[in-house]
């Protein structure tokens, strides 16, 4: 499917725009969360019943709280009561069921959702290839506009299928309380530094990092993030159009990872391990302080909220004894120690859904409301004008961290597509697992783009 890959290319370049201009741009008005700012035009309030359906992952965390979830519920309810002629029909599913099973087997049954959630780059090239999603380029012109470049993974041969409402970058999740406790005075800033710290956790008895190994892209980002410090820019990028992976920093990524983990720096049993469900999960270890860190993306504050009994002293508690830091540089190789990788989420309409779908969607990513998202549960928004919404410390210093990398790399299994990223991770569990190597990550990789 050779033409599925012209759009990679540019994914990074745009997510890095997004994110600068998240970080810095705001028109400083003072916005309602569910005052009502589409897009497009909203329905006739006498015309026919037309019922969506919305599939999202925002689910409540073991303390029953879900943040984001009543919030988009709250935008559902606005948006009927100025549409009383529309009927919002929501399902909550949990991240990976809704990635890996429920929207691919409703996709291909004929039968999906109105609304569903949308992560871009190639998964959605896939999607458009297939003929699933509805085309909004003209639809939404106005509110692409608005959102700039963070729209960018979301497009697909100068089309725009889905609009993202969040966009972060990810690093290493730490208690401070673990470190102090453990003599480490300083974030790690490289990997020697990252070394050095897991050891004087050990001797200190306490787990250094956690990872959800059983849900495959946990411990597939180490590798990424090993790929993104020993592939220069022009390689990755490359590699996302070409899908070819040749040039040997992609196997060095491959054997700096198995360097790591022969300083056993997880959690015992972390090839069953899940990352975000019960407390054993590798955000339950942190959130719990049974681990000291976590690799894992902007959104994960509020995943480790969801294992506090939601009152405000211990979420605030939580708050007090999380830090956060980049991915440590490593020594050699030809990435830019600077840059990160990062994603985003976002919305895209079926094919088939009524009209009524991309006029939702563009109240839910109105600037209006996208600052509402953030004060009510916290997310980095795309719009520009919502920026200043943002006050959690931790998310305001993850924003810098993006504004101020030299690319923002789009994370590597949505970047290279369905097959290839799913070809990549599961090479990477294998490494982790103790059953594959570095050569064997590459060799399926190829093999999977033969088949694109």
């Amino acid at each position: 499917m050779a033409s599925m890959r012209k759009t990679s290319a540019a994914v990074a370049f745009a997510a890095s725009a997004a994110l600068l201009l998240a970080a810095c741009s705001s028109d400083g008005t003072e916005t309602d969360p569910t005052e009502s700012a589409t897009g497009g035009e909203t329905s006739d309030a006498g015309g026919e019943p037309v019922t969506l359906t919305w599939w999202h992952n925002a689910v409540a965390g073991d303390n029953g709280q879900n943040d984001l979830g009543d919030y988009w519920q709250s935008l559902a309810d606005a948006y009927t009561a100025e549409n009383p002629n529309v009927t919002i029909e929501i399902e909550q599913i949990q991240n990976e069921d809704l990635q890996r099973t429920r929207i691919p087997l409703a996709l291909q049954s004929g039968d999906a959702p109105d609304l569903f959630q949308a992560w871009g780059g190639g998964e959605l090239a896939t999607q458009v290839e297939s003929g699933y999603l509805m085309d909004l380029t003209d639809t939404l012109a106005d509110d692409i506009s608005r959102l700039g470049g963070g729209v960018a993974p979301w497009q697909y041969e100068g089309s725009t299928y889905g609009l993202p409402f969040q966009f972060g970058v990810e690093g290493v999740w730490y208690r401070e309380s673990l470190f102090e406790e453990a003599g480490i005075t300083e974030e790690p800033a490289t990997m020697a530094d990252l070394g050095d710290a897991v050891q004087k956790l050990k001797d200190a008895g306490i787990t250094p990092i956690a990872v959800g190994a059983a849900d495959g892209w946990p411990a597939a980002h180490w590798w990424y993030n090993f790929a993104l410090r020993s592939c220069s820019q022009d390689v990755i990028q490359s590699a996302g159009t070409s899908l070819d992976f040749s040039d040997q920093c992609w196997i060095d990524a491959g054997e700096q990872l198995e360097e790591f983990l022969g300083t056993e720096p997880f959690q015992d049993q972390f090839i069953s391990t899940v990352a975000q469900t019960g407390a054993t999960s590798s955000a339950g270890l942190v959130a719990t302080g049974e681990a000291a860190m976590e690799l894992m993306g902007h959104w994960n504050v509020f995943v480790y909220e969801g294992f506090t009994d939601g009152s405000e002293e211990a979420i605030d508690a939580l708050h007090d004894d999380l830090g956060w830091f980049p991915m440590p540089a490593t020594d050699g190789g030809a990435g830019d120690p600077t840059a990160a990788l990062g994603g985003g989420d976002g919305f895209a309409c079926y094919v088939d859904a009524p009209p009524e779908c991309a006029d939702f969607l563009a109240f839910i990513v109105s600037d209006e409301n996208q600052a509402g998202a953030a004060e009510a549960a916290g997310i980095l928004p795309v719009a520009p004008a919502a920026a200043e919404a943002v006050t959690n410390p931790v998310l305001v210093e993850l924003s810098q961290v993006a504004g101020n990398a030299a690319y923002v790399q789009l994370w590597l299994d949505t970047t290279f597509g369905t097959n290839v990223g799913g070809a990549m991770n599961d090479g990477i569990v294998g490494i982790f697992a103790g059953t594959g190597d570095a050569q064997d990550v590459v060799d399926l990789m190829t093999a999977a783009a033969l088949t694109q």
